[in-house]
């Protein structure tokens, strides 16, 4: 038995892909201590982590409306590194897993001495933000501040600190996890061995269920979600969707997460909430309009469900474009978007068998990459040797 610090990014992109990885390690006898946000310690708690809450806000994806959200995380730099310690100062960790965003993990992983785990949120365009000099930089403020609160941090603790943003925020371990197939991978040559490829994050949240499911049974159910990041990317698009789907004979469930909709009048065979039971929803799912993160792929790939990319931004892009490419989606321009080539397109996924085929291509090669149970058989082949060093 070992134990693990669990260092998450507090984004439902960043928590939801480990929350099976956690619960398996703990199965297999590991004791995980997990930090995160509120928002998440239900989940987390759910998988038998022990649950311990960040000082600061830690989500730099999350649009806040006062600072840019990775200035005011650079800026809490010094506060959240030093209550990590403070609320493990008892205890005796063996390694640390990290999502691979997570921006003091060179500091923790230096001060307490250990081996790490990184787990990819993203797997698309690591190629671009690890050989790119100039992509994700910062502004000259982020950068100011940054250089500022580097020299404190490592005079404080003696360790040496990432020179730039880019590398702040890229952070590899010893051993990557990358929650996919190769076959689902652009760019499959740029990852080196250190790379597991164990497949999609597929795991019981244990979900608030409280959703009108009996409206699904037996119609033609449409599921429309542009993820939690991106989901006020352009307001505009909702009304869109309003328009294309309005006279559909089918059931349209859209997930509008803190999306104000106030000022639209919403269609009859619409079901908007601001959060749906994802899973379950697909059990009734004919097709899906995806913002194309890699979760939400995952997740209808797994269901197999045909659907529409709508991307708009990070991973997404290239994402879309792969499932695109192996024939199992279409992906289409938000910005020359219409609602007739939104609804032609959802009719073409639903009715040409080719689409729901190569999806299951896709499917059975997250199959063979083995899941979160490989994932641990990975963990425990690599720490035998890792934890040896460190000790």
């Amino acid at each position: 038995m070992s134990k693990v610090l669990f260092l998450s990014v507090p984004a439902h992109g960043n928590v939801n892909p480990t929350l099976g990885l956690v619960s398996e390690l703990i199965k297999q006898g590991e004791q995980v201590t997990y930090f995160a946000s509120d928002e998440f310690k239900e989940k987390v708690e759910a998988t038998d982590a022990t649950y311990k809450r960040y000082a600061a806000d830690m989500d730099f994806f999350k649009a806040d409306g006062s600072a840019n959200p990775l200035l005011r995380v650079i800026r809490s730099t010094r506060e959240v590194i030093a209550d990590i310690l403070e609320q493990t100062k008892y205890e005796h960790f063996d390694y640390l897993i990290h999502s691979a965003g997570f921006p003091f993990t060179k500091a923790i992983s230096q001060i307490l001495k250990l081996p790490t785990v990184s787990s990819l949120a993203i797997v698309a365009g690591l190629r671009r933000l690890a050989e790119s000099g100039k992509f994700f930089e910062g502004t000259p403020e982020i950068r100011e501040a940054y250089q500022e609160v580097k020299t404190k941090i490592e005079a404080d603790y003696s360790i040496q600190m990432p020179e730039t943003i880019r590398e702040l925020i890229f952070n590899v371990g010893e051993i990557n996890l990358a929650y996919t197939s190769k076959l689902f991978t652009p760019d499959i040559d740029f990852y080196d061995d250190s790379y597991k490829f164990v497949g999609p994050p597929i795991y019981s949240r244990k979900e608030d269920l409280d959703f009108p499911f009996e409206r699904l049974k037996g119609r033609t159910v449409i599921y429309i979600s542009l993820g939690t990041v991106f989901s006020n990317f352009d307001p505009a698009l909702y009304a869109l969707f309003f328009k294309a789907f309005a006279n559909w004979d089918a059931v349209v469930v859209l997930a509008a997460f803190n999306v104000d909709l106030s000022g639209h009048i919403i269609p009859e065979n619409f079901i908007v909430r601001n959060y749906v039971p994802q899973s379950a929803i697909l059990e009734y799912t004919s097709a899906a309009v995806t913002h194309g993160g890699m979760n939400s792929i995952s997740d209808l790939v797994t269901a197999h469900i045909p659907f529409v990319a709508l991307p708009l931004g990070a991973d997404q892009p290239l994402l879309a474009k792969q499932a695109q490419d192996l024939g199992a989606a279409i992906s289409l321009d938000v910005k020359e978007l219409t609602p007739e080539a939104l609804s032609n397109a959802v009719k073409k996924v639903i009715t040409e068998p080719a689409y729901l085929a190569n999806i299951k291509k896709i499917d059975e090669s997250f199959k063979a990459a083995g899941g979160y149970p490989i994932a641990v058989q990975e963990i425990f082949r690599w720490k035998v040797n890792a934890v040896k060093k460190s000790s």
